[in-house]
């Protein structure tokens, strides 16, 4: 049975998640996690500064199914089966070592898959104190608290696995915490310190709440099966009103187009990062480039784990059908605002009012599917077919080539595939170049259509691309017409 458990599918950094639960539902206020490299002797520790066990309470924990999940359980309580200790450990190691202190009084308990595996009559053998060579792994715990040491990683320490691996692989654990413990990590007094190898473990905000370009709608609260559900929409700005080094981190542990979705949390703990949970209309949502910069963040309690289908390693959820009409409502509206910022590249585009943006391209939707047009009263387009005299019929052929002829699976797997937004709008084109361009627009405005010097600046100002360089628009004078 022990040897089963072992493949529920754990990673490194989700079974050190779960422990990390146990030392935040003992009260602990700090938690520190080392790895230890020494090749197949490699080991890691989680000490916390919790309550503590007594040596009845330690034994209880180090038993398998040690709770019924249908009990009900403390509004903090982050646990649910009674596994999560013992599944976590067992994925990752052979050997669980656990110490703990409530007192004065020191409690040691450990599994060893091992020994149970060399046992001739199948007893499930609860060993006391740690291994023989191990004690002085103990030693720091030294006040109350709680030390789970995982030995024998013979599920992490494989063949071939080098040092630089063990690097890499402690790179991955900060990333997945900061993410998951990230509203516990978060403010001036943060509720957990936890530290990585000595170094504190900063918290990761899918939501760029701090950001002046992320759009938060207002938090929804309503009832489903289990309890209250809260939702709030957030919209995270473009690339393009992000530096560098800010995009990079807020792309996530999986980058910006697997971190899209819901949220999920249960007491403050992400338990699911980035999914759209089976909705949508008539097949379910896929994670699309288009809709990369939305995330919405979901709050439900741990009375609602049965209905909400959390699994053993709170790593998946299912909302309850009386949730999705209200959960789908507000995603298809934090959808519909990323797919514009992300097609906008995060310009404010005005589709209403008295100067409503005079866009080139247009989307025409049909039974038969969607076709991209070219807008005839753009200013620049306009122009041409005004002037074109005998020459319109081989314009209007010339646009319509275009409009049959535009690449759209090219650029769908461009963008996708090499997960860069193509360059439009003059981006990185010397300013020359847009004056050129700029030039004649406006010298046919003035000249040809009769407009006013600064009437023809103000419909420059409205008229896409150009909206983008209201400096190059101003500095437009009449003496280059």
């Amino acid at each position: 049975m022990l040897e089963a458990l072992r493949g529920l599918g754990y990673s490194p950094a989700t079974a050190l998640a779960d422990i990390i639960d146990n030392s935040i539902a003992a009260g602990a206020r700090t938690v520190d996690v080392t790895f230890h490299w020494n090749g197949p002797d490699s080991h890691v520790s989680i000490l916390d500064d919790g309550c503590g066990m007594t040596d009845a309470g330690l034994e209880r924990a180090m038993r398998l199914g040690e709770r019924n999940p249908l009990d009900e359980r403390a509004g903090s309580d982050l646990g649910r089966f009674g596994l999560g200790l013992k599944t976590a450990s067992f994925s990752q190691a052979r050997r669980l070592t656990v110490a703990s202190r409530s007192d004065d009084t020191l409690s040691c308990l450990r599994w060893d898959l091992d020994v149970l595996a060399a046992s001739p009559d199948g007893d499930w053998r609860l060993l006391e104190g740690p291994a023989e060579g191990s004690a002085h792994l103990l030693e720091c715990l030294t006040g109350r608290g709680t030390l789970v040491l995982w030995e024998h990683m013979d599920r992490v320490v494989t063949p071939g696995f080098s040092e630089q691996d063990f690097l890499d692989l402690i790179d991955a654990v900060e990333l997945h915490l900061a993410m998951v413990f990230h509203r516990f990590l978060e403010g001036s007094v943060p509720r957990l310190r936890l530290a990585l190898n000595g170094r504190a473990v900063r918290p990761w905000d899918p939501f760029l709440r701090n950001h002046p370009a992320t759009w938060t709608s207002p938090e929804v609260r309503f009832m489903a099966e289990g309890g209250a559900i809260t939702i709030q929409g957030h919209v995270l700005p473009h690339k393009d009103r992000l530096d560098p080094r800010d995009h990079e981190l807020a792309g996530g542990p999986d980058g910006w187009i697997a971190q899209q979705g819901f949220y999920v949390y249960r007491n403050q703990r992400l338990l699911v990062a980035g999914s759209w949970l089976g909705l949508g209309h008539g097949r379910a949502w896929t994670k699309e480039e288009a809709h990369r910069l939305a995330r919405v963040r979901l709050d439900i309690p741990n009375s609602a784990d049965a209905d909400w289908k959390i699994d053993i390693r709170k790593s998946r959820a299912r909302p309850p059908v009386s949730a999705r009409t209200h959960l789908m409502h507000l995603a298809e509206d934090v959808r519909a605002r990323a797919r514009r910022v992300f097609a906008h590249r995060g310009q404010v585009v005005r589709t209403g009012g008295a100067h409503p943006i005079a866009e080139a391209w247009r989307a025409e939707h049909s039974s038969g599917g969607m076709r991209y047009r070219l807008d005839e009263s753009h200013p620049a387009i306009r122009a041409v077919l005004d002037e074109a005299g005998v020459l319109l019929p081989q314009v209007r052929a010339m646009l319509r080539v275009i409009e049959e002829t535009v690449p759209v699976r090219r650029i769908w797997l461009d963008t996708t595939e090499g997960r860069e937004t193509p360059r439009t709008s003059f981006e990185g084109e010397a300013p020359a170049e847009v004056e050129t361009v700029l030039r004649v627009m406006f010298r046919n405005m003035v000249q040809r259509k009769g407009m006013s010097p600064a009437l023809a600046r103000e419909h420059l100002l409205h008229t896409e691309p150009f909206h983008k360089y209201p400096g190059l628009v101003a500095a437009l004078v009449k003496g280059d017409d």
